[in-house]
């Protein structure tokens, strides 16, 4: 499957707003973010980001060094016509996550439901290799994906659930987790999906 032709396809067809990942307000991100405690000069990437509401709330909160990184620039495209003349404030990425190499390190990487769809073994190693080369160490990572109970498909591809033990697997041993729990996220049609959070920290292995 061509991952770029398939997101870019899902947002020029679908609203913002039509998508079962919607937030108004990301309050849960919006926090973690705030509770790794490196202030408004933390250097932030959000992975898959796209047309995502945790810019506009990031820059609200006074951040100045925000990455939005997202396969499909159809995504970048809507948040940039939203954002107006705050968009020039964001450094905008349109590239595959599992291919990408960042100029410099950054502070916190975030993901809110892109991991999930790496359901390949290599896909999941190239990502978490990505993220340990992106953060430096003493650096947090916020990686949110479908739990145990969450839905088997989204945006008809399949997806890879995880329990707490389980992602930490994944990224263990150059991150531990700090923090994690399940959240219920209500999508624009009404439906409950669960989701599970880790804040985890780079070590200096």
């Amino acid at each position: 499957m061509d991952r770029k032709a398939h997101w870019q396809g899902v947002h020029e067809s679908r609203q913002e707003a039509e998508l079962s990942w919607f937030q108004e307000h990301p309050e849960t991100s919006v926090s973690l973010i705030g509770r790794a405690g490196f202030g408004q000069a933390a250097r932030i990437v959000d992975v898959g980001g796209g047309a995502s509401r945790l810019v506009d709330h990031l820059l609200d909160a006074g951040h100045g060094c925000v990455t939005v990184l997202d396969i499909a620039d159809a995504a970048i495209a809507k948040a940039r016509a939203r954002l107006g003349d705050r968009a020039e404030k964001v450094a905008w990425v349109a590239a595959d996550v599992t291919r990408w190499t960042p100029e410099s390190p950054f502070d916190i990487w975030h993901d809110r439901a892109v991991f999930h769809f790496l359901t390949e073994a290599p896909d999941r190693k190239a990502y978490t290799a990505g993220m340990a080369a992106a953060v430096r160490p003493g650096g947090q990572a916020i990686v949110a994906t479908f739990a145990l109970d969450g839905p088997e498909k989204c945006s008809g591809l399949p997806v890879r659930r995880y329990d707490a033990e389980g992602l930490a697997a994944e990224f263990a041993p150059r991150f531990r987790v700090v923090e994690s729990f399940s959240e219920g996220h209500v999508t624009p049609g009404g439906k409950v999906q669960r989701f599970l959070f880790c804040r985890m920290v780079r070590d200096t292995l």
